[in-house]
């Protein structure tokens, strides 16, 4: 990649930011602390997509940076892609609320803010050009393989995403956090298997060594 390139990509995704930062298509764009529109590798070949912000995300403005996101970084790391060298971001970019009656608490976002949002997440794929997606968790690989698509049934297979970007959809690390004993061994064992089936696509290039393996979350 060139630093032209680069420089080009780096410009369209700060203006891309901008226009996200002024959006209030959705209610949420009203309850909101920031926008989170992604961070990463303007030139990265994995973009990894979850389905909204979090309380913490919110406020720092950044994606996947509590407990999941630390979980993330190790999911990433297993496979010798460090947080740098991926692209994240979300479907929705503002943290979709309730009203508890007490405070604002995080829920799934609803698929008209989705549809929304929908432009956004095709723009960043159009700039960075990823050439694979990873998909965390049900509504974010339901964005992209329909409604009917089931996490614990299709996930790891491949789909054809935008643009004929491959596309793979694993447990979120929000879902994996939740799991005690056998559960989460056997939930790991499975996303072990699908950050594999990243690592190998992503591998599939001509003259490109592999990488030294290691184990899940290490």
């Amino acid at each position: 990649m060139s630093l032209a390139e680069r420089a080009r990509r780096e410009r369209a995704i700060e203006r891309a930011c901008g226009v996200v930062a002024q959006c209030r298509k959705c209610e949420i764009g009203a309850t909101r602390r920031n926008s989170v529109y992604g961070e990463g590798d303007p030139c990265a070949s994995l973009m990894v997509v979850g389905e909204g912000p979090g309380e913490t995300e919110d406020k720092l403005g950044r994606p996947f940076v509590g407990r999941a996101g630390e979980l993330l970084d190790r999911m990433l790391l297993s496979i010798d892609l460090p947080r740098e060298d991926v692209f994240i971001c979300n479907t929705v970019k503002c943290r979709p609320t309730m009203d508890t009656g007490t405070r604002l608490a995080n829920r799934p976002p609803m698929p008209d803010e989705m549809r929304n949002c929908r432009p956004y997440l095709d723009e960043q794929i159009e700039i960075i050009r990823p050439r694979v997606i990873l998909a965390l968790g049900a509504p974010a690989a339901k964005s992209f393989m329909g409604e009917k698509f089931s996490i614990s049934k299709q996930r790891g297979q491949w789909f054809e995403g935008p643009l004929g970007t491959p596309v793979i959809a694993t447990f979120h690390p929000a879902y994996i956090l939740r799991q005690t004993g056998g559960a989460m061994s056997e939930v790991k064992r499975l996303v072990w298997n699908d950050l594999k089936a990243v690592r190998d696509r992503l591998q599939a290039v001509p003259d490109t060594p592999p990488p030294e393996q290691h184990t899940l979350f290490e």
